[in-house]
């Protein structure tokens, strides 16, 4: 059983900074892509960023590119997303998800199939 925890969320102002973790337990993420996805009130689940542990390829939504940076560490078996010039649109409940090294869509979040219980962040105007 794969279990994702999220973790460094919170408030923060309009351009400022935060870094959000996912750290695994379980099956190790050495052949997965993992992914994060945010939802915000009254909206649907989108994709963020993600990233291919065999080889590092990313990927990144437009909304996020240039500012967000998606990374790992394979011996924490932890994946990061480092979030700059923050804006009061970024505030949603993000999820850390995991799925199989042969997915074909990353933006595609029924492709992934563990799923973490969302840390929210909040940035405020």
């Amino acid at each position: 059983q794969v279990q994702l925890a999220e973790s460094g969320g919170g408030l923060v102002q309009a351009g400022g900074s935060l870094r959000l973790s996912c750290a695994t337990s379980g099956r190790t993420f050495s052949s997965f892509v993992t992914g994060w996805f945010r939802q915000a009130p009254g909206k649907e689940r989108e994709f963020v960023a993600s990233i291919r542990w065999n080889g590092g390829d990313t990927y990144y939504a437009d909304s996020v590119k240039g500012r967000f940076t998606i990374s790992k560490t394979n011996a924490k078996n932890t994946m990061y997303l480092e979030m700059n010039s923050l804006k009061p649109e970024d505030t949603a409940v993000y999820y850390c998800a995991q799925g199989p090294r042969w997915l074909v869509r990353p933006s595609n979040s029924n492709e992934y199939t563990n799923w973490g219980q969302g840390i929210q962040v909040t940035v405020s105007s």
